[in-house]
């Protein structure tokens, strides 16, 4: 396998073709040598609604490998997921975080109203549903009431309707903060967390690999719930346009975090296949998806160890 520097000094290990472009992207330093062993890692757990559910086969085999974060950082689904392995990063707490995922329904989470269907995004009321079948699954994967509290520290993103900004939660009532990085704008209603009015963390920054780079982590684990490669097919009607072109302006976030690693930084990205379905509340591919996301963590790995790097038995770390 052959590894191409581009003009800036990121070196691309692409794979082959049948692994649908999936890759690990390393960053060496300017002098070409290679960087020294990271001393912190970071999981981060992107937004995908019900794709979410690849993620659980993801941090499954990571813990089967031995790899363990320093940090989490997770926007929308990915801050479900994020908190519940946090709190509990073993394979006991995995199985139960797929035990819930396997059981839940579309309906459990987004429940059907007199209203339902277009008519209802026309009702004076903040959102489609409540957010208490969303919080009764949240409640179902944690076992800690705060976020500080978890055994790995843990920030969510969500976005501020108050000035636009992502604001990033730590601290506090972790119920709360995760059901406000997930909390789909128009789906779900908005939640006030110290007077300011906040929505899903995807909106702003679904994939937040910048924020573990603030952090200080030098090795990123980033778990998508969506291809590498966004490539939307042509809207039919001016919903799908709609949804089409957001999802297209969360993706080039990402592209351009990713084009602006900087020395010293190794990210190993794992795909969630499949595209972005507007069927928010469509769960029948759950325990397929669990089964794809182990896939393709071990398909990665097994490739990227070949390259050299030891992810296996990374050097141990400390988080003061």
């Amino acid at each position: 396998m052959s590894s191409t520097p581009d003009t800036d000094g990121v070196t691309t290990v692409p794979w082959s073709e049948r692994l649908r472009g999936r890759w690990a992207q390393r960053r060496h330093a300017a002098n070409g040598r290679r960087s020294p062993v990271p001393r912190r890692t970071a999981f981060v757990l992107a937004g995908g609604g019900s794709r979410g559910a690849v993620q659980v086969g993801m941090l499954e085999e990571l813990i089967r490998r031995g790899i363990r974060a320093d940090r989490v950082f997770g926007a929308s689904v990915g801050a479900i997921n994020g908190a519940s392995y946090a709190g509990n990063p073993t394979l006991e707490g995995i199985e139960r975080m797929a035990t819930i995922w396997r059981e839940v329904k579309g309906t459990d989470i987004f429940p059907r109203g007199t209203f339902d269907g277009p008519w209802a995004y026309f009702q004076k009321r903040a959102a489609v549903h409540a957010n208490s079948g969303l919080r009764a699954i949240i409640e179902a994967g944690i076992d800690y009431e705060n976020l500080e509290d978890a055994s790995i520290p843990i920030e969510v993103v969500t976005t501020s309707l108050t000035d636009g900004r992502e604001r990033w939660i730590g601290h506090g009532p972790a119920v709360q903060a995760i059901l406000a990085s997930a909390a789909i704008p128009s789906i779900f209603p908005p939640v006030t967390i110290d007077n300011d009015v906040l929505v899903d963390g995807g909106v702003v920054n679904n994939v937040p690999i910048s924020r573990a780079l603030l952090a200080g982590c030098d090795r990123i684990y980033v778990l998508l719930c969506g291809p590498l490669h966004f490539h939307p097919r042509p809207p039919r009607r001016p919903a799908e346009a709609a949804l089409t072109a957001f999802f297209v302006a969360v993706h080039a976030r990402f592209v351009r975090e990713l084009a602006a690693l900087p020395p010293g930084a190794e990210v190993v990205v794992f795909s969630g296949g499949g595209e972005p379905s507007g069927q928010y509340r469509d769960f029948s591919a759950t325990a397929t998806l669990i089964e794809e996301g182990r896939a393709e963590v071990a398909d990665v790995l097994d490739r990227y160890v070949g390259t050299s790097h030891d992810l296996a038995h990374p050097a141990p770390t400390a988080f003061p």
